[in-house]
């Protein structure tokens, strides 16, 4: 079967709508989604496109890339829709639909190259319902880019490893997609985006002896488009922090990562492989039944180009301190093609029963996701609401038949039409999360209706909420930049300098250190209402009261 361009058409447009459910209805995820959607948003107010921040502190984590993407998109909403657009999520989240849209197609295309069509498909469609690409994708972060970004690396450096295979020259335009790919990498992620452009052709390399084909993308030069990328950005940033930036984001961020783990994400190694089973479920299992077969094919060149890719770039993430599940990512559409062929492109090797017995231990384990995936979303709404959604009981009954027609299949031994069931089932299951759960879950919506009450009831346009006992990033993203988060009694004090527009957001638990601070003041405040729910980031339940000055 040979892909042409009408194919990748319909695959990007099957990624784009498989993409949209929920994509408007859910709220800013803490803690890192509404960090990008208010800085973006700062960029935009101020003008200033190069010093990122949020709210009044610089936001130094990686160069601007990423906050100009998402400020362009939301700048191009506010032209059609009008300001009201700033303080909503959609916006934000345009370039990680539009690169989930691109990756899906160039997974196919590189899985068509290397072993065909019928492979290039399948390994498009493993990759688009996976449950971290689905979760990525729906978000206002770095990661969907960034792996659109590697994608076209990887591209490039497929293309100078076929030429070199069939003994034709590498076209120019290949080179110079290689280092812009690799120096809009740096603008996007900084250093991290060397590990994959020099670690597959290094791994290459170490694999076959053999670095002729390197020389096809015009090292000698071709350093310096990378570098034309970022070095206008560095040296603006550099000028205008007096180089806190580089200090922060390379000896803090990215160095202390590798150190020690950073925000208590410290963990040994083997994390991402433990996580694997659910982050790439459904095609985690069918990934670790390909293990034989690939090990059998491990001399093919398409094989070693793979393992290229994923290796270097596991292992770093395995073996630095601090990690996190989308560290990983820019595998998956490796691991996907892999997968693929094993499924489609060749036969199934006989593997030693105690190879059986492990994957009957790892197909149980699977399975456990599956069923979870069936019904985690009707519980956690009877669980926090006390209710029942319709449209989740429908994608209940949709996906635990197509969960048990895989498992069946597999017992039969018929992998390829498992893979089928199992991803019919997470396209279903994540529709009825996304449309039919998440809407529904008002217990842990906390900012959006702290914010619509707030809207309710400012005394003017531009009050500002001083919270003292909810400090969540997206609390400031739908409420304003101007929100203090300070403690009890400097909120009382903030309240007594600032009574005509100022309103305060206190916990029940914090109410006594509050109104004692108020007595001191002498100042008499009104509660005009109160949010109940659950901090899903830290798992406190909170009672918050809205208060203002008599």
């Amino acid at each position: 079967m040979t892909l042409n361009l009408r194919h990748y058409a319909l695959l990007g447009l099957l990624a784009f709508l498989l993409a949209l459910p929920g994509r408007m209805t859910l709220p800013p995820l803490d803690r890192d989604e509404p960090r990008y959607m208010e800085a973006s948003e700062q960029m935009l107010l101020s003008h200033n496109f190069i010093d990122v921040r949020f709210q009044d502190k610089p936001r130094y984590l990686q160069p601007a890339g990423i906050y100009w993407l998402e400020a362009a998109s939301t700048a191009a909403a506010e032209k059609i829709f009008g300001p009201s657009v700033l303080r909503k999520t959609w916006p934000y989240r345009i370039p990680s639909l539009l690169a989930a849209t691109i990756i899906v197609p160039l997974t196919a295309w590189i899985g068509a190259t290397l072993f065909g069509g019928a492979t290039g498909l399948m390994a498009a469609g493993l990759l688009m319902v996976s449950t971290l690409f689905v979760a990525e994708s729906h978000m206002a972060t770095i990661d969907t880019v960034l792996l659109l970004d590697i994608l076209c690396i990887e591209s490039a450096l497929l293309c100078a490893f076929t030429d070199r295979q069939k003994n034709c020259p590498t076209h120019l335009r290949v080179a110079i997609a290689f280092w812009l790919s690799l120096g809009v990498g740096l603008m996007l992620k900084g250093p991290v985006v060397l590990i994959p452009g020099f670690g597959t052709p290094l791994a290459l390399w170490l694999m076959e002896r053999d670095r002729s084909w390197w020389s096809r993308l015009r090292p000698r030069w071709g350093w310096l488009l990378m570098i034309a990328v970022v070095v206008p950005w560095c040296v603006a940033i550099e000028v205008i922090s007096g180089g806190d930036f580089f200090a922060r984001a390379v000896g803090r961020n990215f160095l202390g990562k590798v150190a020690h783990g950073q925000e208590a994400h410290g963990l040994p190694p083997g994390f991402h492989l433990l996580v694997f089973g659910l982050a790439f479920w459904p095609g985690s299992l069918f990934a670790a039944l390909a293990v034989p077969a690939i090990w059998k094919k491990r001399k093919l060149p398409q094989v070693r180009f793979l393992l290229s890719w994923i290796i270097p770039h596991w292992l770093v993430f395995e073996l630095i301190a601090t990690k996190l599940p989308h560290y990983v990512l820019p595998t998956y559409p490796a691991i996907a093609i892999l997968t693929a062929a094993s499924l489609v492109a060749w036969p199934t090797p006989t593997v030693p029963q105690w190879a059986k017995a492990l994957f009957g231990i790892y197909g149980v384990l699977w399975t456990a996701i599956g069923l979870a995936f069936c019904f985690a979303g009707s519980i956690a709404l009877y669980k926090l609401e006390h209710t029942f959604s319709l449209s989740a009981l429908i994608a209940l009954g949709g996906t635990l038949p197509l969960v048990l027609g895989a498992i069946l299949m597999l017992l039969k031994h018929q992998r390829r039409q498992a893979a089928f069931c199992a991803m019919g089932a997470a396209v279903i299951a994540h529709a009825g999360l996304f449309l039919g759960v998440i809407p529904n879950l008002q217990t842990i919506r906390l900012s959006p209706r702290i914010a619509e009450l707030f809207d309710d009831v400012r005394p003017c346009n531009d009050s500002v909420l001083v919270s003292s006992s909810y400090s969540e990033p997206s609390l400031v993203f739908l409420v304003g930049p101007n929100t203090q988060l300070i403690g009890p009694t400097e909120a009382a004090k903030y309240l007594h300098d600032h009574s005509q527009c100022s309103l305060a957001l206190i916990d029940r638990k914090d109410e006594p250190a509050f109104t004692q601070a108020l007595l001191k003041y002498g100042l008499e405040v009104v509660e005009y209402g109160r949010v109940q729910g659950l901090n899903y980031s830290n798992g406190h339940h909170l009672d918050l009261g809205i208060f203002a000055p008599r």
